[in-house]
């Protein structure tokens, strides 16, 4: 065996992700984006800056993927970013198990601000609503955003892990 075949690989190159069929089509169309590894099923998942959201959505809806199953938050923790999370999929499709995908758009925690990807999917009219309601992700574009299950006058996000919990909120009109 080589001396050459025995060296340790540099760390830059053990963290590349191979691309997935998705993500050679999204480069092979000029759609920046960055794969990510994917998830114990082997979805694909890809980063995508918010400026570019609403162009690669719009490429992969006329790639077929005509149903967003999914679209939600995850906060990566305190002083880090947000991010607002969308599982696609391929309905329609003869095949048995349909082809699926998650987009992942990192957001600064100050100012967490995305374009609503309502107008390509309709179900993301509450989904974006609940995320924004529990994160305080704001979706710009979203025709209805407002607040879905705390009430309007709710200060901060409760499901931010910095949130602090206030002592008590009392509902004065519950009975």
């Amino acid at each position: 065996m080589a001396e050459e075949d025995s060296k340790p690989v540099p760390a830059a190159q053990e963290s590349l992700v191979k691309a997935g069929p998705i993500s050679q089509w999204l480069t092979e169309n000029g759609f920046e984006h960055e794969s990510l590894e994917p998830d114990k099923k082997g979805v694909e998942i890809i980063k995508v800056e918010s400026d570019f959201l609403l162009p690669l959505s719009t490429a992969l809806y006329a790639y077929g993927f005509n149903y967003l199953q999914c679209q939600s938050g995850i906060d990566l923790g305190p002083g880090q970013d947000l991010v607002s999370m969308y599982h696609l999929i391929k309905v329609g499709d003869d095949a048995v198990e349909p082809e699926e995908i998650r987009v992942k758009v990192f957001l600064p925690r100050e100012n967490p601000r995305v374009p609503s990807v309502y107008w390509i999917w309709k179900t993301a009219d509450w989904q974006e609503r609940e995320t924004y309601d529990m994160f305080g992700i704001i979706y710009e574009g979203h025709p209805n955003l407002k607040r879905l299950l705390m009430p309007e006058d709710w200060v901060g996000w409760p499901l931010r892990k910095d949130y602090i919990s206030p002592d008590f909120y009392e509902l004065q009109d519950a009975y």
